[in-house]
């Protein structure tokens, strides 16, 4: 799961539905209040120091971090 694209499916999921209707004000608006009602069930950092491994595609399970399995070369 791609942690960038959980923290705002939230917003996309219901954004898609009002395509074409109102003001691009009112959209920004709604975005936002949308973004901010999904920040109250967000977990908080408890380990930045595991965020570079996060962000150079390391993957954790259950608290652990996982080794990928080499690659066979062709």
């Amino acid at each position: 799961m791609n942690p960038i694209e959980s923290t705002f499916s939230t917003v996309k999921l219901r954004t898609k539905v009002t395509r074409g209707a109102g003001s691009p004000a009112a959209a920004l608006a709604m975005v936002f209040k949308l973004a901010e009602s999904a920040q109250a069930r967000w977990r908080a950092i408890t380990a930045p120091h595991l965020v570079a491994l996060v962000r150079a595609g390391a993957r954790f399970e259950n608290g652990h971090l996982v080794e990928r399995p080499e690659a066979a070369a062709a």
